[in-house]
């Protein structure tokens, strides 16, 4: 395909950013411009002629400025093919120019409804001659240049400065950036119009994807789609992987069921340590001694300011993440030395209400589990109810287990996660996995409590647990032998309440 030079141009923007410089450029090559309202003003004050697209069309700016550029002279002059004869025979009749470059971009939709602005004025920021117009060039990318927004700037500076000569790649790596950019707008419209009527139709568009140290493993590549530096200032350490992410993502949401001061460590998204104390520092010694094995190279997060104290226990630990809304900077000089390692400050954010997982050739959506069981979603099912010290350990135990890879067994006593047993194919497993990890770092699990994600399909595990000294136990019900456990604790003493909420973590 052949190079083309630019001519003429078409230039109607919202942000003026950077405009000035390719103004200038374009008046020094001598590129006739077609411009409109304040973006013509603009031109105009730089002391550069340009022709407004009123002048062209013969029709003025009408409707409030709704309809400026939806005309056949406009529209003729960016569609027609170059290499075509009736087109261009039909431009001479109608005296219309070509339009060689567009540089256009569209009114601020997403700000407008991030500023909780009212209706009618997000309405009046939905984009319709910007839009067209963005489509009309990229169609014919063939023979126009479409420049869709200022972040391309830069590389159209480079053609200019250049002689104003645009090849047919970049003419096409260009059409394909202006439809990243409608397809993002459109769908942001989309979005916003259905949080009113919740569609049953999936549709994301996430733009600047963040460069990923590697994958799950190092020879695979990743990147993450969001915005980071919204939700964590890095103060120190590498870069962060995707496993990194996923733990990070689990941290997040498993300490934002605490309200006092807690500290969590976790190893891949499970916690292997976690701690409620008065204190932050109390919290993670308590934290690291669940697992000081496991805690080795893994997650942490606090939900107070990390002090010196703490920093200096947590120090002693190698680590990859610490996250905490605050470090004093006694703590953050401990911490930071070790340079690789990860400190991020985090930021007030909300975490989005649905979730998304890619699987087979498709994705599955579901909304997050935001379910919390406090005292008064405990239904008593045995004889003996829970003691007053065991129900906040209940509770304590149903947050933990929440957040563990299903089948999930949590051990808690004395605001304490003695151990989980996670990710078993049968209950039992899981269980068992828990007394043996908590019997190893020296847990006596007397008078403990036991949290269960779903269902007991027998009677084994209150079972197990009775003679394990464990005396309280909390899970959703629902099986068709509930009985055959309530039997069982009736039997021998034990309290257990249902909640009849689930919560599978697969």
């Amino acid at each position: 395909m052949e190079s083309k030079k630019i001519r003429s141009a078409l230039i109607s923007v919202f942000y003026k950013d950077k405009l000035d410089l390719i103004v200038k450029e374009l008046s020094r090559l001598g590129v006739e411009i077609y411009s409109t309202g304040g973006t013509l003003s603009f031109i105009n004050d730089l002391g550069v002629e340009a022709k407004s697209v009123e002048s062209l069309t013969s029709y003025p700016s009408i409707l409030g400025g709704r309809v400026k550029t939806l005309h056949p002279k406009v529209f003729g002059g960016i569609l027609a093919r170059r290499e075509n004869p009736n087109d261009i025979q039909q431009l001479g009749e109608y005296q219309i120019p070509e339009i060689d470059l567009v540089i256009v971009d569209l009114y601020p939709f997403e700000e407008t409804v991030a500023s909780g602005a009212p209706d009618q004025d997000i309405i009046e920021k939905i984009d319709i001659g910007g839009i067209s117009l963005i489509r009309a060039a990229a169609k014919n990318h063939k023979d126009v240049l479409i420049v869709a927004s200022r972040d391309q700037y830069d590389d159209l500076l480079e053609v200019l400065k250049n002689g104003g000569e645009t090849t047919y790649e970049q003419r096409r790596k260009h059409a394909a950036l202006a439809f990243s950019v409608s397809s993002h707008y459109d769908t942001a419209i989309f979005s916003y119009f259905n949080g009113e009527f919740g569609l049953p139709v999936f549709k994301q568009s996430l733009e600047g994807g963040k460069p990923l140290r590697y994958g799950e493993n190092p020879h695979q590549k990743a990147a993450f789609f969001g915005n980071f530096a919204d939700m964590f200032e890095q103060l120190n350490g590498k870069e962060v992987s995707y496993n990194n992410m996923l733990d990070i993502d689990a941290a997040v949401g498993l300490i934002n069921e605490f309200n006092e001061p807690t500290f969590a460590i976790l190893k891949h998204t499970n916690a292997c340590g976690l701690a409620t104390r008065e204190t932050i520092e109390k919290a993670y010694v308590d934290a690291f001694a669940c697992d000081p094995v496991s805690a080795f190279g893994g997650v942490l997060i606090a939900n107070r300011p990390i002090n010196k104290e703490a920093a200096e226990e947590i120090n002693k630990l190698f680590f990859e993440v610490i996250i905490s809304e605050e470090y004093s900077p006694e703590a953050l000089d401990l911490l930071k030395s070790k340079k690789n390692r990860i400190i991020l400050k985090a930021k007030t954010f909300a975490l989005p209400e649905l979730q998304f997982r890619s699987l087979l050739n498709g994705t599955v959506v579901q909304e997050r589990d935001t379910a919390v069981e406090e005292l008064g979603d405990m239904k008593v099912v045995t004889n003996v109810a829970p003691a007053k010290s065991d129900v906040d350990d209940l509770i304590f135990a149903n947050k933990v287990v929440k957040h563990c890879k299903s089948n999930a067994i949590v051990l808690a006593k004395n605001g304490q996660l003695f151990a989980s047993g996670i990710g078993q194919t049968s209950r039992v497993d899981s269980l068992k996995q828990a007394i043996e990890k908590a019997k190893s770092f020296g847990f006596s699990l007397e008078g403990a409590v036991l949290a269960s994600d779903a269902f007991f399909p027998f009677a084994d595990c209150v079972e197990i647990a009775h003679k394990e000294g464990i005396r309280s136990v909390i899970q959703p019900g629902g099986s068709v032998r509930d009985n055959d456990s309530i039997e069982y604790c009736d039997a021998n003493g034990l309290a257990m309440v249902f909640t009849g909420v689930r919560h599978f973590k697969h």
